[in-house]
């Protein structure tokens, strides 16, 4: 989670070489299995009415502006294109809120995951669509809370003359002395730190009742939960790596320069790129309305053998 700026810092970007086009053929991919997700979940009516699919949708969207956002900021960076730094503070607002909207989304799921199988009869009442609008505005609401502390501190600090200069589009310009990356670094932990401990929690309380469940119908409901929220366990632990990226990235500047752009490289697919497609699209097809629905909507058909997956286009 940190500001997804793990490749976006700088016109060292060239020494990418060919690395640079297997970046954009994993971002072309990826922006398109979400896509296809995102236009799966608004094909049918339950999808946008049922809290739990509405939620999955808002992480499907702002992992999908993500990562557009830090692509064009990574081709502009592997080409040297610098902006004035006013024209940078707008995407740094929309990268950051976004960076906190997935990791809170997935917390809310997780709780939606508790309320099912802890509080099955309040489910239909604390759960509504309704409801998860208004989860949807509390969510970008925290989310704008460390947003505003870091921009106070920079527009209390930068000197009015930073933001004529032209420079690259990078999230650390935005770090203007070293104290304000420990606060951000502060809120970050502690914005993780609740979140983890909710996850946690949930999980607890979940296993319980999967023990205590007697029929098979419920068993098999608290396992399906115990799944979803291990998987949005790994997702947030994927984003909290990030936090600790810039970390590592410094550490390896010091030994080499050769060992900095990989180390780089390494953080930018793995604890970037990765988890915001194969997260959602694992989701996704383990959840069978959405599976169904995929199904349906992609120009191939699936069909499943007892040892193999054969697809043919219809």
């Amino acid at each position: 989670m940190a500001d997804n700026s793990s490749v976006t810092g700088g016109g060292t970007l060239r020494h990418f070489g060919e690395r640079f086009y297997v970046v954009q053929l994993l971002v072309s991919i990826f922006l398109c299995v979400n896509v296809m997700l995102i236009v799966t979940l608004f094909s049918k009516v339950y999808f946008y009415t049922t809290m739990r699919y509405i939620l999955f949708t808002v992480t499907l969207l702002s992992d999908t502006l993500i990562l557009f956002i830090t692509d064009v900021l990574f081709i502009l960076a592997y080409h040297a294109m610098t902006m004035p730094i006013a024209l940078c503070v707008p995407v740094y607002i929309v990268v950051v809120v976004y960076t906190f909207v997935t990791p809170l989304t997935l917390t809310s799921m997780t709780l939606e995951c508790y309320v099912a199988i802890c509080m099955p009869l309040r489910h239909g009442e604390l759960c509504t669509s309704r409801r998860a609008l208004h989860c949807v505005l509390i969510i970008h609401g925290l989310s704008f809370v460390p947003l505003t502390l870091i921009l106070s501190i920079f527009f209390a600090s930068a000197p009015t003359s930073l933001y004529s200069e032209h420079r690259i589009c990078s999230m650390d310009i935005f770090v203007y002395l070293r104290w304000q990356d420990n606060a951000k670094m502060a809120v970050y932990q502690l914005y993780f730190f609740v979140m983890s401990a909710t996850i946690i929690f949930s999980y607890i309380k979940i296993m319980k009742a999967a023990k205590k469940a007697v029929s098979g119908e419920n068993n098999k409901s608290s396992r399906r939960a115990l799944e979803r929220v291990t998987l949005h366990g790994f997702h947030l632990l994927f984003g909290l790596i990030q936090l600790w990226c810039p970390f590592m990235e410094t550490a390896a500047l010091q030994t080499d320069f050769k060992l900095f752009l990989n180390v780089r490289y390494f953080n930018y697919i793995v604890f970037n790129l990765t988890p915001r497609c194969l997260s959602p699209l694992l989701y996704g097809l383990r959840d069978e309305k959405v599976f169904l629905a995929l199904k349906r909507n992609t120009p191939f058909q699936f069909h499943f053998g007892q040892n193999r997956v054969r697809i043919t286009r219809i």
